[in-house]
């Protein structure tokens, strides 16, 4: 069934990626070469600057930077941020080399991209992803910096995902996990959807996360101490832990850091090699790891009323018809995961102006905020209540301001879904929904420029 009406042509254009380069280079350490294989995929330049992070995996390939390129194009097309889609990838397991090492192979990949022109501020801007982290772009911000001594004002906006002290901004770290909470609320606070089970919150309601780094993380801590969710199952590759009472999630990750697995923890149950930890009942399922987590082999085991995509892509297209036949309600990563973009746009915009979120406003809304407190205890005779006082008064702190940006765009997004699947119910589920929104804005824009 088609849904949108492109013009003949354009659909092949939006499909294809641009330009997808391989470098190969080599770095000499431990008394001798290595050569060292990358690529970095431009699929879109209807908007620019490209946009899209660098993973480091040793199963990366040429045709997975180019799908998870063309991921970045509708996700960001979709949120509205003026990014074209990119993704880069370097083939290497980080975990077999040093620190020191690491440095030193980034900045030479660095190099590549910069004289092929696939770095820079107001052309393509990479990211963190699988493997990488601030560590790894603040080293590719310097580089880039020594390689370009004209333009190291804008500088800092040529990667995103860096520290706060290299430019970075708050909130960053948390920015997926974060946009996690806010797809779900939003979902289940639109009265034009079921809900949970009709329910429209979660509290006490059971999840199950997979995944726990970085975003499988984040979103567990939000989604139990800010909801009130209980975290039954944490699964990772090498096993999972449950406990029906619900996990102390801050507890699990500093477990997890002090001995490198979520396994052994005293909250919980151990399931040492046990990959069927997704496959428990639960209320909702976010699967926040790698891709086709879920496939045709295990979906019909699969008990869960809602998934939410946290990860790229984990969910297969068989295990996707198996889940909604059965009923279970997706929230697709097109969605879900948009809140890094969407943040790692904040931090590029800060880069560009400047200036920190906030600067200029902060202390206006303060003594505006005093001041409705000191009117409101004058007409009532009563004093202002202590316990919200504080919070009330103050003028919001960058990370607040970055929080209400991205819950702004979760929410306004998740509108544009919900109103096209209201007006079309033949679309049938939320992903296609997505796909549709995000293309026919693409389609808009090259129609706009005339290709």
């Amino acid at each position: 069934m088609t849904f949108l009406d492109l013009p003949e042509g354009l659909a092949d254009r939006i499909i294809q990626c641009n330009s997808t380069y391989t470098v190969r280079f080599g770095v000499r350490l431990r008394g001798r070469m290595y050569s060292f294989i990358g690529w970095r995929s431009v699929h879109s330049e209807h908007c620019e600057p490209v946009k899209g992070g660098i993973r480091y995996a040793p199963d990366a390939d040429a045709q997975e930077v180019e799908a998870l390129a063309a991921l970045m194009t509708l996700k960001c097309s979709l949120v509205d941020v003026p990014f074209g889609g990119s993704k880069g990838a370097l083939k290497i397991d980080p975990r077999e080399w040093t620190p020191q090492e690491l440095e030193r192979i980034t900045r030479r990949f660095t190099q590549e991209l910069n004289k092929r022109g696939l770095i820079g501020p107001g052309v393509n801007v990479p990211a963190p992803d699988i493997g990488t982290g601030e560590r790894e772009m603040a080293w590719m911000m310097d580089e880039f910096r020594r390689a370009n001594p004209t333009d190291v004002i804008n500088a800092r906006a040529c990667v995103t995902g860096k520290p706060l002290s290299k430019g970075g901004i708050a909130g960053r770290t948390e920015a997926t996990g974060r946009g996690v909470q806010f797809a779900v609320q939003s979902f289940l606070r639109d009265s034009r959807t079921e809900g949970l089970k009709g329910r429209r919150d979660l509290k006490d309601a059971s999840v199950i996360v997979q995944g726990f780094g970085n975003v499988g993380y984040h979103a567990a801590k939000f989604l139990s101490e800010g909801d009130g969710a209980r975290v039954t199952v944490v699964a990772e590759r090498n096993g999972c832990l449950s406990n029906p009472g619900g996990l102390a999630i801050e507890a699990l990750k500093q477990h997890q850091i002090r001995t490198g697995s979520i396994l052994g923890f005293e909250g919980g149950k151990s399931h040492a090699n046990d990959m069927v930890g997704i496959e428990q009942p639960c209320d909702v399922l976010i699967p926040a790891a790698m891709e086709n987590a879920i496939n045709s082999g295990n979906a019909e085991r699969i008990k869960a009323h809602l998934v939410v995509e946290a990860a790229n892509g984990p969910i297969t297209f068989e295990a996707d018809k198996i889940l909604r036949s059965r009923g279970v309600t997706i929230l697709p990563d097109l969605y879900v995961n948009a809140g890094g973009v969407v943040v790692s746009y904040f931090e590029w915009v800060k880069n560009l102006t400047h200036i920190p979120f906030g600067l200029m406003e902060r202390r206006r809304r303060e003594r505006r905020n005093q001041t409705i407190a000191a009117a409101l205890e004058r007409m009532t005779g009563k004093e202002f209540p202590a316990d919200i006082r504080d919070e009330f008064v103050e003028g919001g702190a960058e990370i607040d301001l970055v929080r209400s940006g991205l819950e702004d765009v979760m929410r306004s997004t998740w509108g544009r879904i919900a109103d096209l699947i209201e007006g079309q119910p033949d679309l049938g589920d939320y992903r296609t929904a997505a796909y549709v929104a995000s293309i026919r804005q693409v389609a808009d824009a090259y129609e706009a420029i005339g290709i």
